[in-house]
């Protein structure tokens, strides 16, 4: 825009036009202009061709440049001497620091905007501020290890920060894709949705982990419907440019990001598409962590579930209950260990086992899931528990990586209004028989234990429970767990059978709480072994139940 000395305008161009609408030749600068710009031509005029001059290093001098706000936008203004006093205006819209290309109007020309060199200082604060949008993403995404939050919250920020919707694409299955899209200021919608990755351009490159392709090559009418949020009004009609940016993960992609903009926005800069890949850089690498973290977490999940203890309770008329204490806080098995073969009718043995094998942690563990995966195999023997036991010790022995182990094998079946028991002990404690009289007996059973010597020999105790009576099996850390004043005294059997003669007449779910509340309180938060209870009882009642019927007490 030219005007003369005295500020009337002499003429100006189309994107002059655009920022000052009520321009034209013959008008007073006051009247269509703003008084910053007003005041800079009228101090400038006259003499501007003898004042404005360029440095030695080809830039305008600082003087030439005005700036101040237009409406909403802020321009800064570049004054060009003229003759007889007149002076030309280049006007230059700069986008606030910080914000994003979306805070300028399709109406501006891009020749006004990026394109046109502006101060260091404010080029400088953009940069900052694109650089703390990224280091923000990436403290905010690995906050979470979440797949879906993480995922929800890349659209969530690509969308506010980046375009007025966005889409991430995951990886799928080559018929379904996990779908999450937002607009800036609506509901992150995730769902997994059956598409044609070569229904949108680019899309099947990006998934494939390929360079992004330019947002030129894209037209906004071929962007499918399940693509756009629902909150963007107008649906693909309102579309004006869309960018999809692949989102690269550690060795193999995460998915892609698509970008939309409205009609009335400008379209993506290359410099705007090299910012959004960094950005899904980051976004990707944060997506890669959380669905390495997922992998691993179900992984982990399947190989320790059949390590877990079973769940325990009434079997053909006789009430099992079990309970267990890793040595290690935060875990969930150790090297002790219990388990159960119920009968498939009442008139057969059902199978418990409690053992303990050496060492602790997530190593004994998987030792003792050979263990009873051994014992599983071996329960068609059960009736007899001397082959049973010879052949569990042949089968560890022949494994080089199994050390021994200690357990107490019982057989169990209803009896009359009582249950039936027999007990072999291949090494470790004895069971004690809880008798509604409040008196604790031990089992007469004793053996070697398995997986060390070729020759081993056991004795096989039979036990009667009246109604009412209970026989505990137990490990080595409940009587060797220390505790006292100072830590260092042994729980020792004496407590333990002096707590369950207080427990007389209970049920075996009752009796196996006590005990571990008692030890719990002894041992308080300092260390202890793997601990491990497993209680066989005579209910009150003289109806037989299965392992699905809940427990009926008189």
């Amino acid at each position: 825009m030219t005007a003369d000395a005295s500020g009337i305008v002499l003429s100006h161009n189309a994107q002059a036009a655009v920022l000052l609408p009520r321009v034209a030749a013959g008008v007073a600068l006051g009247e269509i202009a703003p008084a910053w710009l007003t005041e800079a031509h009228m101090r400038l005029g006259g003499g501007a061709g003898e004042e404005l001059s360029a440095r030695a290093d080809g830039a305008p001098d600082p003087s030439a440049w005005a700036e101040g706000r237009i409406d909403a936008y802020w321009v800064k203004a570049l004054a060009a001497p003229g003759v007889d006093g007149a002076v030309t205006w280049w006007l230059v819209v700069e986008s606030t620091p910080g914000s994003t290309p979306a805070s300028v109007p399709a109406s501006v020309p891009a020749s006004m905007t990026a394109s046109t060199p502006v101060s260091a200082a404010g080029e400088l604060a953009h940069e900052r501020a694109r650089a703390g949008l990224l280091q923000e993403l990436s403290s905010d995404l690995l906050t979470s290890l979440d797949v879906d939050r993480c995922t929800a919250m890349t659209a969530r920020r690509a969308a506010r920060d980046l375009a007025d919707a966005a889409v991430v694409v995951g990886t799928g299955d080559g018929r379904t894709f996990p779908v999450t899209r937002c607009t800036a200021d609506g509901p992150v919608v995730q769902e997994r949705v059956a598409l044609d990755p070569g229904q949108l351009p680019g899309l099947a490159e990006a998934l494939q982990g390929l360079p992004a392709v330019s947002s030129r090559w894209i037209d906004p009418r071929e962007v499918p419907s399940w693509a756009v949020p629902e909150g963007f009004t107008g649906g693909v009609a309102d579309i004006g440019s869309v960018a999809v940016v692949p989102l690269p993960g550690h060795g193999v992609p995460t998915g892609c990001l698509i970008l939309l903009r409205r009609r009335r926005q400008t379209e993506f800069t290359p410099a705007e598409e090299s910012f959004a890949q960094l950005f899904a850089a980051r976004a990707g690498a944060a997506l890669s962590v959380a669905r390495s973290h997922t992998r691993q977490a179900h992984s982990t999940d399947v190989l320790i579930r059949d390590l877990l203890p079973p769940s325990l309770g009434r079997v053909n008329g006789i009430c099992f209950s079990g309970g267990y204490r890793a040595s290690v806080a935060d875990e969930l098995v150790g090297g002790d260990f219990y388990d159960l073969y119920p009968a498939d009718t009442p008139e057969a043995e059902t199978v418990a086992v409690l053992g303990d094998v050496c060492g602790k942690g997530l190593e004994a563990a998987v030792v003792a899931g050979r263990v009873r995966h051994a014992l599983q195999a071996l329960i068609p023997f059960a009736a007899d528990h001397t082959r049973l036991l010879t052949l569990l010790n042949g089968a560890l022995l022949s494994s080089y990586r199994t050390p021994f182990v200690t357990l107490v094998l019982v057989t169990a079946v209803r009896q009359d209004a009582g249950v039936r028991l027999r007990i072999s002990s291949a090494g470790h404690p004895a069971p004690l028989i809880v008798r509604v009289t409040g008196q604790v007996e031990e089992a007469p059973t004793d053996g070697t234990l398995i997986g060390v010597f070729a020759d081993i020999a056991f004795r096989t105790a039979e036990v009667a429970l009246q109604p009412g009576e209970t026989c505990l099996l137990y490990s080595d850390g409940i009587t060797e767990a220390r505790g006292g004043p100072l830590n260092d005294v042994m729980f020792s059997e004496d407590r333990l059978r002096a707590v369950l003669a207080q427990c007389a007449g209970m049920p075996p779910e009752a009796i196996t709480e006590r005990v571990q509340m008692v030890i719990a309180q002894w041992v308080g938060e300092g260390p202890h072994d793997d601990m491990a209870v497993l209680a066989i009882g005579a209910p009150r009642d003289t109806c037989p139940t299965t392992v699905n019927e809940p427990p009926r007490e008189r």
